[in-house]
């Protein structure tokens, strides 16, 4: 796990907003792994852990796309985090099914953030708004 927030730190320090986007979205997309891994050895700290930093990983994306420059409308790496966002939510969805009901809750919160974070990337590509 600490290999995963040094990568995290690592990717704040990409200074191309739009590709610290990417990398972060594809931080969250490992993290997935990690915490469903740690849940089956039975690592109660390290999956909630993992899921924090998912979190984190789709704010971090969402604050940088907002602050590059270009239009949503006019921005593949909309399109693309909108696209990882709407994964990362199934594969959350699937993760909860696979744990202990006492457990959903962690990830349904998470899942419910990354939902949001989709939501508002769809807004912003399909409004005229910068």
């Amino acid at each position: 796990m600490l290999f995963l927030a040094a990568d995290l730190a690592s990717i704040k320090a990409v200074p191309d907003l739009e590709k610290r986007s990417e990398m972060a979205l594809a931080n969250a997309d490992q993290l997935v792994d990690s915490a469903r891994d740690a849940y089956k050895s039975g690592k109660d700290q390290e999956w909630k852990q993992a899921l924090g930093e998912l979190r984190d990983s789709v704010n971090l994306a969402i604050e940088s796309l907002e602050s590059a420059p270009k239009q949503a409308r006019k921005s593949k790496y909309y399109k693309r985090a909108e696209l990882k966002t709407r994964a990362l939510a199934r594969r959350l969805t699937t993760l909860g099914d696979e744990v202990s009901v006492d457990d959903r809750k962690a990830i349904d919160d998470v899942r419910q953030k990354v939902q949001e974070v989709h939501d508002h990337l769809l807004e912003d590509i399909m409004s005229n708004k910068k």
